[in-house]
């Protein structure tokens, strides 16, 4: 059967070597659906971003292309606003012939502007592996808004598996809409009206009903250094400028970064996973900045209905632009995963964004 990789499968790939790993992973690391990725013991900073093409290697590429090689041991080294690193991850991979694998920022990295994809050897396009891949994984890292703090071990990056029947082909793994229809019928996928356009379309909450008066946050210009690996320990209003309703309507000025949030509440059932896709580039002058993935469970109430919004990371294009409350913004991709995890998001580990609202990376104290 294929479909998304579990928990189960994932801890059964690292055990036959097809995960390789220079140290153990550590607790938590495999989550319901996905692996965390961690940095290695350098970062490469180079003049731009690139991918390897169908011939060379990573390591070919950096040996004439960095101009300055950073430890990342101990304390680890601040990774500079604007600047692009590559570094090799301590992950490594030899996929079956049937397993392919497909990147993404965590959550946590999306929500501190950091521009963060995976690159593979021989990689002709960012953020995926190829089926029966067997070689290095490396992370460009470009932090946009704030300058960060990084070290070996930190997770800014995770890594789906993705199994295929011998006779399927590499597209078609999204559920169509009518069959996402059938599914909200047994049970919701959002809360309120399910508008469907390749995916569970999102619409942005900006009334003054919706966060107590403050419908986002914009990233301040000139703020300190943020340690990604410290929890709950900087004050908001030092990084972000909080943004008040005002009839219903944001202005985005060009290369400003907002956080902002769906108006629906969602929830992910058990056997599928969903991704964020921006919608359509004629909607409008922004996209939603970076896609997401979402675990089997995430947003599930005690009850089993959708209680937790998808937020947003969004950054205008060229011009600005207006956005109105309730105009649609993005949307969820679902497919079915391999197997049912044993434990869903929010179960049994730390969910930082489990029944979450407008909600600002773990590393800001809220409230």
């Amino acid at each position: 059967m294929g479909g998304v990789l579990s928990s189960r499968q994932i801890a059964a790939m690292a055990e036959a070597g097809a995960i390789r790993v220079a140290a153990p992973l550590a607790r938590g690391q495999i989550q319901p659906a996905s692996l965390d990725l961690r940095l290695g013991a350098k970062a490469y900073r180079v003049r731009a971003s690139f991918l390897p093409g169908p011939d060379r290697t990573v390591k070919d590429i950096l040996s004439g292309f960095a101009y300055d090689e950073m430890s990342l041991q101990g304390e680890g080294a601040i990774l500079e606003r604007g600047c692009v690193y590559v570094v090799p991850l301590l992950e490594g991979l030899a996929l079956p012939a049937d397993v392919s694998g497909a990147a993404n920022p965590k959550s946590s990295t999306g929500r501190l502007d950091i521009f963060t994809r995976l690159i593979a050897d021989r990689g002709e396009r960012f953020d995926e592996v190829a089926p029966g891949y067997d070689g290095p994984l490396y992370a460009e890292v470009s932090p946009r808004s704030f300058s960060v703090r990084a070290r070996m071990g930190s997770r800014l990056n995770q890594l789906r598996f993705r199994a295929r029947p011998a006779e399927a082909g590499q597209g078609g793994h999204a559920l169509a809409d009518a069959a996402l229809a059938e599914l909200h019928q047994r049970s919701p996928l959002v809360d309120g009206a399910l508008n469907l356009r390749d995916g569970v379309v999102l619409r942005v909450a900006l009334g003054a009903e919706a966060f107590g008066g403050v419908v986002g946050y914009r990233a301040q210009k000139h703020a300190d250094v943020i340690d990604v690996d410290r929890v709950d320990a900087y004050c908001v209003d030092d990084y972000w400028d909080r943004l008040p309703a005002r009839d219903g309507r944001l202005i985005l000025d060009p290369g400003d970064f907002y956080i902002l949030a769906s108006r629906e509440r969602l929830a992910i059932p058990p056997d599928l996973a969903a991704e964020m896709a921006p919608m359509d580039a004629a909607i409008g002058e922004f996209r939603v900045h970076y896609a997401g993935f979402f675990d089997p469970g995430f947003g599930c109430g005690p009850d089993g209905r959708p209680a937790a919004r998808a937020v947003l990371e969004v950054r205008s294009r060229e011009v600005p632009f207006v956005l109105e409350d309730g105009q649609y913004i993005g949307r969820l991709v679902y497919e079915r995963m391999a197997e049912t995890p044993g434990s869903l998001y929010g179960e049994g580990g730390v969910s930082n964004y489990q029944g979450q609202g407008l909600k600002l990376a773990k590393h800001f104290r809220q409230g």
